[in-house]
C-alpha cells in the first residue's frame, strides 16, 4: 500500500504484500519482503533488507545495510512462520541484524520504543528488548535474552542465551554476561561482576536522593551481607514497603531464569 507522500527509490524491491505507511522513505537497493509492515514517517537508508514477517512502528530510523527479520541462527528452525516486532522512535544504526523468533519460544523477537541501537548490534531469536535502551556498537545478544527498560550495554558486550538484564542496569564495555544482571546494578568484566549501582543513570531519570539511598541499601543487602539469596529477597521485600521502587528488584529476583544472578 503506497501514497504520494512516500519517497521510495526506484531501485528498491518491495513485495506486493508489504504495507508501507505514510511518509516512509526507502533508500536505494533496499529489499522489503513478504508480510512486512512499516509505520509512518520511518526512514530507511540504502541496502537495507527487511526479510519477512516483520512489523515496524512509526518514526524509526534504520541506517544502511541493516538486515531485519531474517531466519534465526538456530539449527532447530525449519522455516516456521515466526515474527519480529519493532516499536516506535528507534534508531537502528548500520549493519545491525535482528532475527525472527522460533517456535521453541513465543515465536517473536521484540524491540520496544525509543531505543538507541548502534552499529553491528545483533539481536538473536526470541529476544525482548524494552524501551529507552542503549546497545552500543557490536553488542551481541544470544537467543531468548531479555533486556529491561533504560538499561545500557557498553560496546562489545556479549550476553549468553536466556540471560536477563534488569531495568536501569549498566554493563561496561567488553562485558561478558552469563548470568542475570539485576535492576539498578552496574557491572563489567569477563565474566561480569557487580560494581555498585547505576547512580548517574538513576539521577538522569529523576530518581531522588532518597530513592538512590534506598537502592544502595538494597544493593548491600543483596551483595554485601552474608544472606542467602532467599533471605536477601525476604529482607528486600520488607524494604520495598518503605520504597515501592524496590519492587523492580524484588520482582526480578523472584522470577528465576535458570541462569542465576551475577555475584
Amino acid at each position: 500500500m503506497y501514497d504520494e507522500r512516500q519517497m521510495i527509490h526506484d531501485s528498491a524491491i518491495i513485495h506486493p504484500t508489504a504495507d508501507i505507511g505514510r511518509g516512509v522513505t526507502i533508500g536505494p537497493f533496499c529489499v522489503i519482503g513478504q508480510n512486512v509492515s512499516i509505520g509512518s514517517n520511518t526512514v530507511i537508508g540504502s541496502h537495507v533488507v527487511i526479510s519477512r514477517n516483520t512489523k515496524i512502528g512509526d518514526r524509526n530510523q534504520i541506517f544502511h545495510h541493516a538486515v531485519l527479520g531474517e531466519s534465526p541462527q538456530d539449527k532447530k528452525f525449519k522455516g516456521e512462520k515466526t515474527f519480529l516486532e519493532i516499536g516506535d522512535d528507534n534508531v537502528i544504526r548500520e549493519f545491525c541484524t535482528f532475527n525472527l523468533g522460533t517456535h521453541q519460544d513465543a515465536g517473536v523477537t521484540k524491540v520496544g520504543d525509543r531505543n538507541w541501537i548502534m552499529a553491528y548490534v545483533h539481536i538473536a531469536h526470541d529476544c525482548e528488548v524494552g524501551n529507552d535502551v542503549v546497545l552500543a556498537n557490536c553488542v551481541q545478544l544470544a537467543g531468548h535474552v531479555f533486556v529491561g527498560n533504560h538499561s545500557i550495554l557498553g560496546g562489545f558486550t556479549g550476553v549468553h542465551q536466556f540471560c536477563r538484564i534488569g531495568d536501569h542496569a549498566f554493563c561496561g564495555v567488553g562485558s561478558v554476561v552469563v548470568s542475570d544482571v539485576p535492576p539498578f546494578v552496574m557491572c563489567m568484566g569477563n565474566t561480569v561482576r557487580p560494581h555498585g549501582i547505576n547512580v548517574e543513570g538513576l539521577k538522569r531519570r529523576g530518581f531522588t536522593s532518597a530513592d538512590i539511598a534506598d537502592i544502595k541499601k538494597a544493593y548491600k543487602t543483596l551483595y554485601r551481607s552474608s544472606n542467602t539469596l532467599p533471605d536477601a529477597v525476604a529482607s528486600l521485600e520488607l524494604q520495598e514497603s518503605d520504597n515501592p521502587k524496590l519492587g523492580l528488584l524484588v520482582d526480578f529476583l523472584k522470577t528465576r531464569s535458570g541462569r542465576g544472578i551475577i555475584r
